[in-house]
């Protein structure tokens, strides 16, 4: 995409939700017109929308949020609350979507953009992708709910250490901690991310969203509480038309059909 063209905030393409978080305007940092404009789409989820993809239009994914505006704001404290208002309520937006979340993760993600890394259910990147908390940097604390996510993906021993040590982790070691899913040529970040997007659209969605539910639940929860909601949702599951399509496929050694099956 053209840095030079007018970047849509949030547009369905083919079933995918595709959503800007920065563009390279201001260094790629974060453009909150995008952020609400997304959490907006989100929040008005379309039915025929089967994957979201998050990316950035420009060099990064995104450098963070703009720390010139930071300086430049009359009262500094209250700006940031707005706009960390703003970021969290996108995030909660992104975590309550029933569909699976893919990022594109090209050049850097620092600050507020690693954050959206750490949230996405599954994120490419490329040999050159690097991730850093960037806050220790400029005297600030993490927004964008890296506190929460980070130990979660990491860790609480590891998390630690990245963030206060304000590390630089190159795409090699993304993976391998579980930040990002896996890498791509640098050049085929965005089609890679777009095609995985892509692969959800005609696959089971009712499952998708039951995977996430329980997934997103599992980390306060005991085993024997995960069990209970194991077995309530794989036995609501097999009464579903989602269900009964897969199983009956399967029997039949077809494929399964899930498109317009809730």
């Amino acid at each position: 995409m053209s840095t030079t063209e007018p970047v849509p905030a949030a547009e369905v393409i083919d079933g995918v939700l595709q959503l800007t978080i920065a563009t390279a305007a201001a260094g790629t940092s974060m453009d909150f017109d995008l952020i609400n404009a997304g959490t907006a789409a989100l929040r008005a989820l379309d039915p025929s929308v089967g994957a979201i993809l998050l990316t950035g239009a420009g060099a990064n994914f995104c450098a963070g949020g703009n720390v010139r505006d930071f300086a430049g704001a009359d009262d500094r404290g209250a700006y940031l609350h707005d706009k960390a208002t703003e970021l969290h309520d996108f995030v909660r937006a992104l975590a309550a979507a029933p569909v699976p979340v893919v990022a594109a993760v090209q050049g850097w993600a620092a600050g507020a953009g690693m954050s959206l890394v750490c949230a996405a259910d599954i994120a490419i990147g490329g040999p050159s992708t690097k991730l850093r908390p960037a806050y220790p940097g400029i005297g600030l604390s993490p927004d964008g709910g890296m506190s929460w996510l980070l130990p979660r993906i990491v860790g609480l021993s590891r998390a630690r250490e990245i963030l206060l040590t304000d590390a630089v982790l190159g795409a090699e070691e993304a993976v391998r901690l579980g930040i990002l899913s896996r890498t791509v040529e640098d050049e085929a970040i965005r089609t890679e991310a777009l095609r995985v997007a892509h692969t959800f659209i005609t696959g089971p969605r009712a499952t998708y969203t039951a995977m996430k539910k329980l997934l997103a639940q599992s980390p306060t929860a005991t085993l024997d509480q995960q069990l209970d909601a194991e077995r309530d949702s794989i036995s609501a599951a097999a009464n579903s038309t989602t269900g009964y399509e897969g199983v009956d496929a399967f029997v039949a050694k077809r494929k399964p059909n899930y498109v317009n099956l809730a």
